[in-house]
């Protein structure tokens, strides 16, 4: 990688798992009322054909990891399992009761925080409370995050006789003097049990999550790391830059410096490390920071085009409603955005009081949802187009003369009313969207909202 291109585009951007971003959300023009109006004309245009995605935020750990930028609460009272659950139990019954008919779920993904801090007897009463209410789609996908360290056998099997056949374990790095920095312990030894364990059980795809440019990390760390990997084989892999964010209150990113973080380039070899260590072991490069192996329904997804990115990340097949439970939580009707709150006493509050917990969201425009488009387009599948009039709009002269230099570096092709990002441009995503984001355009940010591209 040219080291020139890496200090040239190594700027402040979104990682794009919504557009509008959630900076740049019109908050004064929403309302709840609003909320429900939008997700309820989503929810009976596409739920019999598309289902819905459910996303279930399980905020606890018992430790922080200084990486993380999540929302959390640490904590080792595990008697705050039951009273949460609950809670979330019931915002599910404030949205069934809203939408009238039975949810038809095609996609469930528990995330956190560590979901598997619960109890596996907690988590089925929960995932229980969620399905009685609702359906299942054909081909359903059901998917969990589990910390190496916890997860027990019998959460995997609880959860996989559920209907779980999808795990994703955070690794992060195997090096001890970066694992003490980012405070996550965890010897290689106990992410191959929880792997060997999910398989021999009947997951279908485990996923392993790694990531770069963390403090004290080396290109030998990078390597070490995959290639432990390597020995596991995972599904799926997502090789994530680490998103260096302090300012964002609770986020726990404390215990170094940015003197200890690897500079631009440095953090850029990791990656060109990393992706070339993962090519060779037949891995493929799918989308943002995502690399499957031909056997995953990722990769087929990429390859039939039909994977989608949310506020999940990506997932290989898209619905118009994603609703968001728990707190922080962002839903999605494809016409709006609403985010619940962030304090779990004001959620439980808010849900004793039988109020859907949202604090701020944002109604999309006909702009707002042809700039969406272009922007999953292109975090999808590395090209868009605007050959349909659909997708047309006003400012494409002023995005292309954006581009131009992108183009000059080639980092992409530009034909007749279309572009594709070049292999040597995947890694430049960010920065052509950024391109294609009229609000960001328009309301450049005078302090820094979001992560390095780089």
């Amino acid at each position: 990688m040219c080291f020139s291109l890496v200090n040239k585009y190594n700027v402040a951007g979104p990682r794009y798992t919504s557009y509008p971003t959630v900076p740049y959300w019109n908050v004064d023009k929403f309302s709840l009322k609003q909320w429900k109006e939008n997700l309820k004309k989503a929810f009976e245009e596409s739920n019999t054909t598309e289902g819905i995605s459910l996303y279930i935020h399980l905020p606890f750990c018992e430790s922080l990891c200084t990486f993380c930028g999540c929302n959390k609460r640490i904590t080792k009272r595990h008697e705050v399992e039951s009273p949460y659950i609950s809670a979330v139990l019931k915002e599910w019954d404030l949205y069934c009761d809203l939408l009238g008919e039975k949810p038809n779920i095609k996609e469930l993904h528990l995330g956190g925080g560590t979901p598997t801090f619960f109890d596996s007897k907690n988590l089925k009463i929960l995932i229980d409370g969620i399905t009685r209410k609702a359906k299942l789609a054909d081909n359903y996908e059901f998917s969990f995050e589990g910390h190496p360290n916890n997860t027990t056998e019998t959460h995997l099997q609880t959860l996989f006789d559920l209907g779980f056949k999808r795990v994703s374990f955070g690794v992060q790095d195997y090096n001890p003097i970066v694992q003490k920095a980012i405070h996550r312990i965890q010897p290689f030894e106990n992410v191959k049990k929880v792997t060997e364990q999910a398989r021999a059980i009947g997951y279908t795809s485990v996923s392993h999550d790694i990531i770069f440019g963390l403090p004290f990390q080396t290109e030998a760390h990078v390597a070490e790391t995959i290639n432990k990997t390597k020995e596991l084989l995972p599904d799926r892999i997502a090789f994530y830059s680490y998103a260096h964010v302090p300012w964002i209150k609770g986020n726990g990113q404390r215990g170094y410096k940015d003197s200890d973080l690897p500079t631009p380039s440095i953090k850029q070899n990791q990656y060109q490390l990393g992706k070339k260590l993962l090519a060779d072991a037949g891995y493929y490069d799918i989308g943002m920071d995502h690399f499957a192996l031909k056997t995953d329904s990722l990769y087929t997804a990429s390859v039939s085009e039909t994977m989608h990115r949310n506020f999940m990340g990506y997932t290989a097949s898209k619905t118009k409603v994603m609703i968001g439970l728990g707190v922080s939580s962002i839903s999605d009707s494809w016409y709006a955005f609403a985010q619940n709150v962030k304090g779990i006493e004001e959620y439980y509050h808010l849900i004793e009081s039988q109020i859907i917990p949202v604090f701020r969201g944002h109604i999309l425009t006909n702009e707002d949802l042809i700039i969406r488009q272009h922007i999953l387009n292109l975090m999808c599948h590395f090209k868009t187009s605007w050959i349909d009039s659909d997708l047309y709009f006003e400012e494409i002269p002023e995005v292309l003369s954006k581009l131009k230099e992108m183009e000059d570096d080639g980092l992409l092709k530009k034909e007749l009313n279309q572009i594709f990002i070049t292999e040597k441009g995947k890694p430049f995503v960010r920065n052509i969207c950024m391109a294609f984001d009229l609000l960001l355009q328009r309301n450049k940010p005078e302090t820094q909202l979001f992560s390095m591209t780089i």
